[in-house]
């Protein structure tokens, strides 16, 4: 699997497993539907639930912090909670990669 965290990212190296991991339990616990809308643009389709928007938004909030090339905006819903992940051109790799850990995390085939 590839990794999608560049060399960018400012978050100290002994930290980025646990981000990773809590990530991936947000994925596999949440994660119904992914679509890329164009390139440069993730959109994920999240099970809502009671604190669920708030763990998306404190999460998307500290990986901004650390890799500022990423863009989160979070839309909440009734019943889901969309997720999209925008990058600039040169990180394009990073969210497919992203992407691939997302859907396999959550054992979905990316579409």
């Amino acid at each position: 699997m590839t990794t999608w965290i560049p060399a960018s990212c400012t978050l100290p190296t002994p930290e980025q497993p646990l981000r990773v991991a809590e990530f991936d339990a947000l994925f596999a616990e949440r994660l119904a539907d992914t679509s890329r809308p164009d390139r440069l643009r993730l959109e994920m389709l999240l099970t809502g639930g009671e604190g669920v928007e708030e763990t998306v938004r404190d999460l998307v909030a500290r990986e901004s912090g650390c890799c500022s090339f990423f863009t989160f905006t979070v839309h909440p819903g009734p019943e889901h909670i969309r997720l999209d992940v925008e990058v600039d051109d040169a990180h394009e790799a990073v969210l497919d990669a992203l992407q691939e850990r997302a859907t396999a995390v959550a054992g979905r085939d990316v579409p």
